[in-house]
């Protein structure tokens, strides 16, 4: 796939997933109306606003890197042709889930609306997906180059240092 197929393709599956899971519901269900913050405590507010903050462009730079360095999409229907180990990919094997869930649960928390934890929390079954479908399909695309990965970056738990490709 070419980079440009590439860039136009996870620009789609961009709209498509993320910005409707993480966008499009979150605004539906809120409307974007403050409701009293989680147990009188503002400070939640805040922390919503920086999981937002942080979420948003790790999930561009995920997206970014996936069709310039993987030459491919996140999208199982038209996959990377290489391994994508950079970025926050040396941290965590999947920022992208990372980054939705945590910008859904970001904005129950800043507009203080129980049903976004709930939606957020749904989501968070996709880890069945990744378990059951995601990795066994990289392995076998990968083989020992995924395999070494796997072995030395946390599914969801994020490393403190950054692991380097051999």
């Amino acid at each position: 796939m070419s980079k440009a197929i590439a860039v136009l393709g996870s620009a789609l599956f961009f709209v498509i997933a993320p910005l409707v899971l993480a966008g499009f519901v979150p605004r539906w269900v809120t409307q974007w109306e403050f409701r009293s913050a989680f147990f009188g405590v503002d400070l939640t507010r805040i922390l919503g606003g920086i999981l937002i903050i942080v979420g948003v462009p790790g999930l561009v730079d995920s997206f970014a890197r996936f069709a310039l360095e993987g030459l491919g999409t996140p999208a199982p229907i038209a996959p990377t042709q290489k391994l994508v180990v950079t970025g926050l990919y040396r941290y965590v094997r999947n920022p992208i889930y990372i980054a939705v869930v945590a910008v859904i649960f970001g904005q129950a928390l800043l507009f203080g609306d129980w049903r976004l934890l709930w939606y957020g929390a749904l989501l968070w079954l996709f880890h069945v997906f990744v378990v059951m479908y995601e990795e066994p399909t990289l392995k076998q695309t990968f083989g020992t180059e995924y395999e070494s990965f796997r072995t030395n970056v946390p599914r969801w738990i994020p490393r403190l240092t950054p692991w380097r490709a051999a």
